[in-house]
This record gives C-alpha cells, sequence and structure tokens, in this order.
C-alpha cells in the first residue's frame, strides 16, 4: 500500500522538532521529492511553526496526542517513517513505538534512556520483525557519531589488519555547544524512575544492558580521572557515555560480535596533557560524582527542572547553534597490537544543530537506502541497520567527516 508521506515528523513544535522541520524545509523542499508532514497535539502550534517557517499551507499537519493509541495507529499508517523528538521518551514514547513496531512502520528518535530501552527491546522485537519496522533508537548525538565512530574504525581495521580492533577507546576532543534539554530532561525522569524501581540502577550501570541474553567482558572503569596513554592527554568522565556505550556493544551483538565476544570499549573526555589536564581531569570527575549525589534528591531535580531547564520552544540561537562543532578520536588495538585511529568530525553544536541533520538523515537513509533483506523488522542501533551507508550519507549531507589519523 502506498503512504502519503515519506516522512512525518512527531513533536515538530518543540524546540528540536522544529530544527528537524526548518532542516527538511531548507534541504529538501515541499512538494518535492521528499513528502512530509509534521504532526503534534496541538493544531495551532503546527499552524504557528508553519508559517514562521515559510512552509505554506500546502505542507499537511496533523493532529495527535502521544498517549492517544488509536490516534497514534491512524498517524502511523500513513507514514514510511516517523521521525519523534517527543522526550522524555518513558514518559511519551510508548504508544508511538508500539503503533509503528505493529503497523510495519520504520521508526527512529532521540533517545538516550537507556532504562526505557532495555524494557522496551523485547517487548518491540517480535511484533516489529513480523510488520517489517524497523525501530531504531538513539539517532542524534547519542549515538550516532560513536555508533558509527566505532563501526568505521573497525571496517578500516578489517581492512588494513584482517582483524578486528579488540580494543576502541572513543575519545571526545572537542566539543563547543551543549547538550539538548531533552537531554536532561530524559535524565531526570530516569533518575525519578530509579526511585519507583531500584533495580533499574543495575540496568543503568551494565554496558551490555541492550544485549539480552549476552555479557560481555569486564570493561574499563571510565568514572574516574586517568592518564590515557594512546591520546597522549589526561581525560575525565563524559557524561553520555552510560548511553554510548550501550549502543556500540548492542551494534556488535547485533552484527553477530564482528569485533569478537570480548570487545572492550572505553569512552571519555580528554581534558589537555600536563599538570593542567590532570587538574581538569580530576575536577570531571569530582564534579561527576557531586552531581550524581544531588540529582538523587528530588528538591534538587524539581529545581533543576524549574530554573535550569529550557523552557518548551527555547534553546540556542542560531549564531550558536551555527558555530558549534564537536571532534571525537577513536583508537584501537587489534590482538596482536596493531593500532588505528579515527576522528568523526561534526559543523555544528551536538545538542541541536547536528542532531536535527543527523536524526532526519538517518530516517532518510533508512527508508532509501537501506534494504529489508540487509535490515529487516527489529529494534536496531544506527550502527547495526545503517552502518555505513549512513556514515556516507553525513559526510555527504549532513556535515560529518569520518577520516583515519595519519600518524
Amino acid at each position: 500500500m502506498t503512504k502519503p508521506f515519506d516522512i512525518t515528523v512527531f513533536g515538530a513544535t518543540g524546540f528540536t522538532g522544529r530544527l528537524v522541520a526548518g532542516y527538511l524545509h531548507t534541504t529538501y523542499g515541499v512538494g518535492g521529492d521528499v513528502a512530509w508532514a509534521m504532526a503534534g497535539r496541538n493544531l495551532g502550534k503546527l499552524e504557528q511553526v508553519r508559517g514562521e517557517l515559510g512552509l505554506g499551507t500546502e505542507l499537511p499537519v496533523l493532529v495527535v496526542n502521544a498517549s492517544d493509541a488509536a490516534a497514534m495507529k491512524t498517524l502511523v499508517a500513513q507514514t514510511r517513517v516517523v521521525i519523534t523528538t517527543v522526550g522524555p521518551y518513558q514518559l511519551h514514547g510508548n504508544e508511538l513505538v508500539k503503533a509503528c513496531a505493529e503497523a510495519g512502520t520504520d521508526y527512529v528518535d532521540l533517545c538516550g534512556e537507556p532504562g526505557w530501552m532495555a524494557r522496551m527491546i523485547p517487548q518491540l522485537q517480535a511484533p516489529a520483525a513480523a510488520s517489517g519496522a524497523r525501530i531504531v533508537f538513539s539517532c542524534g548525538f547519542d549515538s550516532i557519531p560513536f555508533d558509527l565512530g566505532v563501526a568505521y574504525l573497525q571496517h578500516e581495521a578489517q581492512q588494513r589488519f584482517g582483524a578486528p580492533l579488540k580494543r576502541v577507546h572513543g575519545r571526545v576532543k572537542v566539543m563547543k555547544g551543549g547538550f539538548s534539554g531533552g537531554t536532561a530532561a530524559s535524565l531526570l525522569a530516569t533518575l525519578e524512575a530509579m526511585g519507583r524501581d531500584p533495580t533499574l540502577a543495575a540496568t543503568l550501570a551494565n554496558p551490555f544492558a541492550l544485549t539480552p541474553g549476552f555479557k560481555g567482558p569486564a570493561q574499563a572503569d571510565d568514572s574516574v580521572a586517568e592518564w590515557d596513554e594512546w591520546a597522549g592527554a589526561w581525560s575525565g568522565p563524559f557524561v553520555m557515555a552510560p548511553i554510548n556505550t550501550k549502543n556500540v556493544h548492542r551494534t556488535n551483538a547485533l552484527r553477530g560480535h564482528p569485533w569478537g565476544q570480548d570487545f572492550v570499549y572505553s569512552e571519555r573526555m580528554l581534558t589537555g596533557k600536563g599538570p593542567k589536564g590532570e587538574a581538569r581531569a580530576k575536577a570531571l570527575a569530582r564534579n561527576t560524582r557531586v552531581q550524581n549525589l544531588l540529582l538523587g534528591f528530588g528538591p534538587t531535580r524539581a529545581l533543576i527542572r524549574r530554573f535550569a531547564l529550557p523552557k518548551p520552544g527555547e534553546g540556542p540561537n542560531a549564531h550558536e547553534r551555527e558555530n558549534g562543532r564537536y571532534e571525537v578520536l577513536f583508537i584501537g588495538e587489534t590482538a596482536d597490537g596493531q593500532r588505528l585511529a579515527a576522528s568523526v568530525k561534526g559543523d555544528r553544536d551536538p545538542g541541536y544543530g547536528s542532531t536535527c541533520k543527523l536524526i532526519t538523515e538517518a530516517a532518510l537513509c533508512l527508508s532509501r537506502d537501506i534494504d529489508p533483506s540487509d535490515t529487516p523488522g527489529g529494534v536496531w542501533t544506527p550502527g547495526a541497520a545503517m552502518g555505513l551507508t549512513l556514515a556516507s550519507r553525513l559526510q555527504a549531507r549532513a556535515g560529518l567527516s569520518f577520516a583515519i589519523e595519519q600518524d
């Protein structure tokens, strides 16, 4: 059955959803090769966004509430792939992803909530496999640059050495720009869920929480400050490592463990060399411990939610988004000691300017470039579902670069 829309952007009146709609408009237009629509719960706000972006009344808008299961079924029946920016997904994502899995509609989101993902994977796998829906979580800054960075480096190692890298370090060198308000809201929702379900803490601490039935070797302790010999710099904890690490290990598992069942992945932030680098690394580790402690208290979370999180429709301005950037270094070593390094660079701030491009191009890659015989229905990571095909698309269209670092 032919569907009227290639893409539907659910949550188009939110800050990130609006950026996704703007990117679709400026890159692919309206009424052109990509047939798309905006969806949300408020018709007036949808029409306002449509007008402010200069889209014209010819762009369809669909009114639907995230908690309305029947309306979600109607929505997903009209589109090949849904982009959803409506988080926290553990609060607002259940009905939409279930509807996609049952209807055979592809789905991409910005989820960085491993507790919710771990719960949804076994619920969604069977219906998605039966319907042909490809469900792909974490298609923003978490976790595409990291997931694809490891996949790219491993591919290059196989080409050069004929063997996988048994250990890979992901090291954030540059990050100009911030995380989205949705990332912070998801963190707070996860912490509150831990208060209701104490077992969730074990899930969050487990690097293999998203690989049901498989537990790999002990991984590095990335919560401390330490000297990174491979990178030649001090390093400290990186706030997104807990979700990115789980997705990297899931990619390896979904591909049948081509990097080995003993694969080890470490993800940290580089802080520099010498005494100043050491001091920054130790401060980062100390601040991370303090923040985690404070966030465990309900009153602290309430204050953050009230005063620190961006309000609906708020975020960095265009100048800040366009002048942000990031760079991640990946260094790996084979079982016999051969090393290889690669970099992944993005040309906008990670939380908004780059993320809106990443998720849009991931949706188009999934629906247009990836054959269902190669990636059948099921719950996927970007690296396992689209791999280097997506990396090539992002390099051509979305301001990312993947390159081997020469000695």
